[in-house]
């Protein structure tokens, strides 16, 4: 019922993944190699928990652009859901949509409730050979993005 646990880890290769954004434009695991990637899957646009989330992401998306990290948000929204959500908020960065769950499962953030089907509020940073860093599960919206922050300074303040 609540979907697959994900057998992913820290060093394994990121699953690939093919999907449209808010303009159905077609991203690719593979249109970021050579870029630190942050994907975060997220349940719903236009809630409050996932509307604090996306909007702390953009008030951090100086840090993301600085540090040629991607940020690619997920859910199962349609693309003009996600359309009107970034444009209210004025995000940045795109919004993939994934109304299957396909990507969501692969990860281990699907929900699976009857009919419907949601992402789980998880977050994967992905380095530049496209290799699995850090996993974050069942995160806190209003905070989770300065978490990522920090561990990118860490990550990265070697390089």
């Amino acid at each position: 019922m609540f979907g697959n646990k994900s057998s992913l880890s820290p060093g394994d290769p990121a699953p690939d993944f093919e999907l449209p954004d808010q303009q159905n434009r077609i991203h690719r695991l593979t249109d970021y190699r050579d870029d630190w990637l942050v994907l975060f899957f997220y349940p719903r646009d236009m809630t409050p928990g996932c509307t604090t989330e996306v909007c702390e992401f953009q008030a951090n998306y100086n840090y993301f652009q600085m540090t040629n990290t991607r940020l690619l948000g997920i859910s199962t929204d349609s693309p003009e859901s996600h359309q009107r959500f970034r444009s209210k908020h004025e995000l940045g960065f795109p919004l993939l949509s994934d109304r299957k769950g396909n990507v969501a499962r692969v990860y281990g953030s699907l929900i699976g409730l009857g009919p419907f089907k949601l992402a789980r509020r998880h977050s994967f940073i992905i380095d530049p050979g496209g290799r699995l860093v850090k996993i974050y599960r069942n995160v806190d919206p209003a905070e989770h993005s300065f978490e990522i922050v920090q561990t990118l300074h860490e990550l990265t303040s070697g390089e």
